[in-house]
């Protein structure tokens, strides 16, 4: 089994020591979906939900938390972020794809920033668009991309994950 950096020999909790790692710019891609109704997605795309625009508040919703990632995450190391860019496309009539790509010059990657991005965009989706659809399902949130730093670059493919 492999060593988990996150406990010490005697099994208790720790921050890693990341003083010694060298900066690089590091980047990472995570993605996930939130389904809902035909008519919510409807409402989503003519900007027909009441409470406003609800990509955009999404959006900014998703920066905000990847800013805050070391406030939710037990043990992850404070960031002072470069970019967070979060993306949506429409797969389907009842799917809404969420991509947040972030980006660090830093001694420690940036995948939980992405995947906490991810996360409360889709989130805040659901929250906005409730009182239509309470039936929506937020899931398959995953990094799908991760550069820099000591262990390389990763790429999920399409069947399995795959180290590149």
């Amino acid at each position: 089994m492999p060593d988990f950096t996150h406990f010490d020999d005697s099994g208790a909790s720790r921050m890693v020591d990341v003083g010694s790692k060298a900066v690089t710019t590091r980047v990472a891609r995570a993605s996930g979906s939130i389904t809902m109704l035909p008519q919510t997605l409807q409402a989503v795309r003519d900007c027909g939900i009441g409470k406003g625009n609800v990509l955009e508040v999404a959006r900014l919703a998703g920066i905000m938390a990847a800013k805050r990632t070391a406030d939710l995450i037990p043990l992850c190391h404070p960031l002072g972020l470069d970019a967070v860019e979060i993306d949506f496309r429409f797969d389907d009539e009842t799917t809404i794809h969420i991509v947040a790509t972030a980006r660090v010059t830093a001694r420690t990657g940036v995948e939980m920033e992405a995947m906490v991005a991810v996360s409360t965009a889709a989130l805040t989706i659901y929250d906005m668009c409730k009182s239509i659809d309470r039936g929506m399902v937020v899931k398959d949130i995953q990094l799908d991309e991760k550069s820099g730093g000591k262990s390389g670059h990763y790429i999920r493919s399409k069947s399995t994950d795959s180290e590149q």
